[in-house]
């Protein structure tokens, strides 16, 4: 799982900061254009665009890799991340990043140095939702992941059910260690929540 849960999580979210960063300082043109129209994007339901996908991936040749998956993963996450990290980044002091500009920064020097450490929390909140949802997928999983040798645990409990049936001890074995990392990513990073509050608080 964790070969396909973590690019899958690092990648919307590295994209999608840079993106909402965009969005909310930088001026270009069709800028609110384009946002609302990525933020339309999380109303189209998966299924409709799973077969297309496939097709697309199967063209490219990336049906047997990870990579397909990662694309998809990221692809559908994107949208959310890009919505959730730019109405925090509005929300950060003004005063700040025109100072930084003021002084010569770039801004990727902004987004690195000011944007990025006060706003732990949203970039926290997001990275594990992305992550509990494709540890837990089985849906994309099933479709885009054909090669048998690669299928995340989500699939392999599925197996398990088909093949042993009323054997619940293995299906109940297999469920508790499939939920252990998800509990751990997500306490583990509860302290990220409350350091990234007391670095997004300004002093008046």
């Amino acid at each position: 799982n964790s070969f396909i849960t973590i690019p899958s999580t690092l990648i919307p979210l590295a994209v999608g900061a840079l993106a909402a960063f965009a969005f909310a300082w930088i001026r270009f043109p069709l800028r609110d254009t384009i946002f609302l129209t990525l933020v339309a994007l999380m109303v189209v339901p998966i299924q409709t665009s799973l077969v297309p996908l496939l097709k697309l991936f199967r063209t490219m040749g990336v049906t047997d890799s990870y990579v397909g998956i990662w694309l998809a993963h990221s692809a559908f996450g994107l949208p959310l991340a890009i919505f959730l990290l730019r109405n925090f980044f509005i929300t950060l002091p003004r005063d700040l990043v025109e100072a930084a500009r003021i002084d010569g920064a770039s801004n990727l020097s902004v987004f690195r140095r000011i944007v990025v450490p006060l706003s732990v929390p949203a970039i926290a909140s997001y990275g594990i939702f992305q992550f509990l949802w494709v540890w837990n997928d089985l849906l994309m999983a099933l479709i885009f992941v054909q090669n048998p040798n690669q299928r995340p645990m989500t699939l392999k409990i599925n197996d398990l059910l088909s093949t042993y049936g009323q054997e619940w001890n293995l299906l109940s074995s297999g469920a508790f260690l499939l939920m252990i990392l998800p509990l751990v990513v997500f306490f583990s990073l509860q302290r990220y929540f409350v350091q990234g509050l007391l670095a997004g608080s300004v002093k008046s």
